[in-house]
């Protein structure tokens, strides 16, 4: 399958992901441990999506599922009306290599290269890419892209990897904690740049939080708990990255 790369946001708002009645159980019989119980959301390009709750409420599998790294026990997961969990392994590596940015809490920067030289190893594999300076630049690191991690503040270097994610040009920026190991000016300058991104690529942006607070900053807030989605919000404007406190 040929993966297209995210375009700039239409008011048109095409469906990036259509999900029915999606489940992921692991384990069987009395070990069964159901993670996604029938979750049911349709995610378009150009949305900032928050999706609250609780540990093991089924954030972490949900972000799973949408970029390729695990496979629904049954349900509907399509991207851009392809049925993406009848993928093989071969399809689902070119999905998350060309559609997909990824950004944990932890950087997973390799330490003996330059945050130059660690955005360009995503750059190189893939089809379209931008360039490492480019990337650096849309995170406001321009005058750092020369340095090593060990150089670098956890802001960062987290922006390090947010580059790394984008420099593909992914259709989906998927974001599970990226502020979960920084102080809170330093994580408001890392969901800046998420914030920028989204905007200026049309990127369909996923954060997965625990926090509350940052759902202001969002188009849609999904709260999910015991594997279900429990309440849906939409904000009718969203809230400044600035102006948020927690």
């Amino acid at each position: 399958m040929s993966v297209q790369p995210a375009t700039s946001y239409s008011p048109e708002r095409e469906t990036v992901f259509h999900v029915r009645d999606l489940a992921r159980i692991y384990g069987e019989g009395t070990a069964a441990v159901t993670a996604l119980a029938g979750v049911d959301l349709d995610l378009y390009a150009g949305e900032l999506i928050v999706l609250l709750g609780a540990s093991g409420s089924g954030k972490s599998t949900l972000l799973n599922q949408l970029g390729g790294l695990d496979s629904p026990t049954h349900g509907t997961l399509l991207y851009r009306g392809t049925n993406l969990a009848g993928f093989d392994e071969n399809e689902l590596t070119n999905f998350r290599r060309d559609a997909v940015g990824f950004v944990f809490q932890a950087y997973n920067l390799i330490p003996s290269l330059t945050a130059r030289e660690n955005v360009a190893l995503i750059t190189e594999i893939c089809a379209d890419p931008m360039a490492p300076e480019e990337a650096l630049a849309l995170v406001d690191l321009a005058n750092r892209m020369d340095h090593f991690p060990a150089q670098l503040s956890g802001g960062e270097q987290q922006r390090v990897a947010i580059a790394r994610a984008i420099a593909k040009r992914p259709a989906v920026l998927l974001c599970d904690e990226p502020t979960g190991a920084l102080d809170v000016r330093t994580g408001i300058t890392v969901l800046e740049a998420i914030e920028r991104i989204n905007e200026e690529l049309g990127t369909l942006a996923v954060i997965i939080t625990h926090n509350a607070i940052l759902a202001d900053m969002a188009d849609r807030v999904f709260t999910l708990s015991d594997g279900r989605i429990v309440n849906t919000r939409k904000n009718a404007r969203r809230g400044s990255v600035r102006a948020l406190a927690w």
